[in-house]
């Protein structure tokens, strides 16, 4: 019985100690182990490892890609116009020994302060470098801006044992003082433009106006010049034929005119004329001309001079 209180204790011990001496890395991270602080092993492959119970102790380090997202910052480009911008890293843990050197117990949160310290200034830096300006940050050459960001904070984390993989600029804004004038501004030059397109439409509205009017001047004097063409062409025809009409039949002809100038002259709205009976007028119709008598002529109009009528035959 007395063995048995002797051996329990031993048993736990044993135990406790076995599995106090007993660690796992996992796939997705590095260990250090510690003995009073000072590093003893480092543990770069996954599986089961070792350690000595009690003294020593394991620190993890995660060994995947990690981010960091910084805060907001105000730079000042070669142009003076402020931005404020806003970054994140990728980055990972590359030296566990030298970080751990580098942050003591502070651990990842004191090496993120630590890296975020080293991105700033660098952001600052070539953003605010000679020849960049605020367009060019907002275009698509701020992929060279990014990249060249990259290679001096990269080279600066070394110490920190840290690798930065990349680092790209999140939000790029103007500061909240400056954004109304900016809206102002911007919102001018899209009144400048609007005249300025207004302007050129109404040139190029008047310069059709204008050919459009040529045209038609053009148009309807050569419409007039063909009709006054075709108007005389006709005129010709028409005299054309009464020439050979009049040289055909001279006394038909003079007779075919006077028919004509009676129709003209003896209608319903001019029938009241003041003429002498025996004038020439009526020479075709008192059946003294054409060798025949003719039938005797309708009785004339009444010719009226104040308040005499004289009879017309």
């Amino acid at each position: 019985m007395n063995r048995m209180l002797f051996i329990l204790p031993v048993i736990v011990i044993a135990v406790v100690a076995l599995l106090g001496s007993i660690f796992i890395v996992d796939e997705r991270q590095r260990a250090l182990v510690l003995q009073f602080g000072q590093i003893r092993q480092v543990v770069e492959e996954p599986g089961l490892n070792f350690k000595v119970p009690f003294i020593q102790e394991v620190v993890y380090y995660d060994d995947r890609i990690l981010s960091l997202d910084t805060a907001p910052i105000e730079v000042t480009p070669s142009d003076d116009r402020r931005l404020v911008v806003d970054a994140f890293a990728r980055y990972r843990i590359a030296d566990v020994v030298r970080f751990r050197q580098a942050v003591g117990v502070g651990g990842l949160r004191l090496g993120e302060e630590r890296l975020e310290d080293i991105l700033n200034p660098q952001i600052r830096v070539v953003l605010g470098s000679e020849g960049v300006t605020s367009n060019t940050i907002l275009s698509a050459d701020r992929a060279v801006l990014m990249q060249r960001i990259t290679a001096q904070a990269r080279a600066q984390a070394i110490p920190l044992g840290l690798e930065v993989l990349d680092v790209r600029l999140k939000q790029t804004a103007l500061p909240a003082q400056n954004l109304q004038a900016t809206f102002a501004r911007m919102e001018a030059e899209r009144q400048r433009e609007a005249t300025d397109e207004r302007a050129r439409g109404e040139e190029a509205a008047l310069r059709v106006r204008a050919q459009a009017d040529r045209t038609v001047v053009e148009l309807v004097s050569d419409a007039n010049r063909e009709a006054e063409i075709i108007r005389g062409e006709a005129d010709a025809e028409r005299n054309r034929i009464f020439a050979e009409a009049f040289t055909q039949d001279a006394e038909f002809f003079e007779f075919y005119r006077s028919m004509i100038a009676y129709e003209r002259a003896l209608r319903r709205d001019n029938s009241s004329m003041v003429i002498s009976p025996d004038s020439e007028f009526f020479e075709y119709l008192d059946g003294s001309l054409g060798g025949a008598t003719l039938p005797a002529a309708p009785a004339a109009p009444r010719a009226s001079t104040g308040s005499a009528e004289t009879p017309t035959q």
